[in-house]
């Protein structure tokens, strides 16, 4: 984190007093203290663990997505009709969170599928910094 690396380099290099990095940088005397004791490079944070209202419909989620992709383009379901099933069902999230969970659902399909469609070949992208073109082929006389 630049912040830790700002404090380090002001107190060591610059023999910037605490109070004054505190006072530039607007977080607490005692948090500088803290920064330059520890000697750490990065704050370690505790791993957020909490659950989303659509983890439980997650596998319902799943299966009424799953059935709608393998339906023709017209016969498919929108996502607020989606939305309203599982409300029928319990949930009480958000129509947000319904698509953003089918977002996420289609990203994973299509790389399960097909891995390479967001790795496609662009041959603008050679070491020579040129395409390759293939030569012109010509009919027979």
């Amino acid at each position: 984190m630049a912040l830790l690396g700002i404090i380090r380099r002001w107190h060591i290099r610059d023999q910037v007093p605490l109070r004054e990095i505190a006072r530039r940088l607007g977080i607490s005397r005692n948090t500088v203290r803290r920064h330059l004791r520890n000697g750490t490079i990065e704050p370690a944070y505790a791993e957020r663990r909490s659950t989303r209202a659509i983890d439980k419909y997650a596998f319902q989620l799943s299966a009424l997505l799953k059935s709608e992709a393998a339906k023709s383009r017209k016969q498919r379901r929108t996502l607020k009709q989606v939305h309203e099933d599982l409300k029928e069902l319990g949930f009480e999230g958000s129509y947000d969170r319904v698509a953003a969970f089918a977002r996420t659902w289609r990203e994973g399909q299509t790389e399960r599928v097909n891995p390479a469609s967001k790795r496609t070949f662009n041959p603008a992208n050679r070491k020579g910094g040129h395409a390759q073109l293939s030569p012109r082929i010509t009919p027979k006389k």
